[in-house]
């Protein structure tokens, strides 16, 4: 029931969100009609909630709990340390693409197409233009690429420092297979964002990129529900 009225909830939002194309105060100068940015990261971001709960309870019936292999060997103190950058790493992928939703609502990439640097600086000049300075993080085109960037690069050194901490356990096969799923995905996406960005991001590759992070967010669950399972057996 709750997720039939979520659902109900997604569709009104994403009649919410197209109705705001319509209206002339988010037009720009080039008369493309645009939608809310604020509107388009809250229908993607109920989107992302619903799909997650939905992978979830089918990752309850797909994948049955895996016989663990020596856990009782295994460092519980380290153990617990990953699942909680199961956690946190996962969280960081959701602000991360809804991040990248502010991205697309202001073209935010057509901006500074250059990387690491946003035109011959790592701070951009124009960075807090707006004013107040709260207006700049939803609806500055610089800042919102810069924070983008930012959140990019964190949620990536969090999945390595995973990776390399996971790699070291005697984690389940399924497990482990998760866990380098998780970082080979997080790699391609940033190698996706880049060339997005370099390439003035022409509408293929910047659909794959948006795809990716659904992909990434998929594995991420994936990890933590294996993790669940492991849970049950460390005392």
């Amino acid at each position: 029931m709750n997720t039939i009225l979520i659902a109900y909830l997604q569709g009104l939002l994403g009649w919410y969100m197209v109705k705001s194309g319509l209206e002339d105060r988010f037009h720009t100068q080039s008369d493309v009609p645009r939608v809310s940015q604020y509107r388009l990261a809250s229908h993607l971001s109920m989107a992302f909630v619903l799909y997650s709960g939905l992978l979830w309870t089918a990752l309850d019936h797909l994948l049955p709990k895996e016989k663990v292999l020596q856990l009782t060997d295994v460092n519980r103190t380290a153990l617990l340390r990953l699942k909680r950058f199961a956690a946190v790493s996962k969280g960081f992928i959701f602000v991360t693409a809804l991040s990248g939703a502010f991205v697309a609502g202001l073209d935010a990439g057509l901006v500074y197409n250059s990387f690491p640097l946003m035109g011959d600086r790592f701070i951009p000049s124009d960075l807090l233009a707006f004013s107040p300075t709260i207006r700049n993080f939803t609806e500055n085109p610089t800042t919102v690429q810069f924070d983008h960037r930012i959140l990019g690069i964190t949620t990536i050194s969090l999945i390595t420092a995973q990776w390399v901490l996971g790699r070291r356990l005697g984690l389940t096969p399924r497990t482990r297979l998760a866990l380098n799923c998780v970082a080979g995905m997080a790699y391609m996406q940033v190698a996706l964002g880049i060339t997005t960005l370099l390439t003035y991001v022409p509408v293929s590759i910047a659909a794959l990129h948006q795809s990716g992070s659904l992909v990434l967010l998929s594995m991420a669950i994936w990890l933590s529900h294996e993790m669940k399972h492991i849970k049950r057996i460390v005392k």
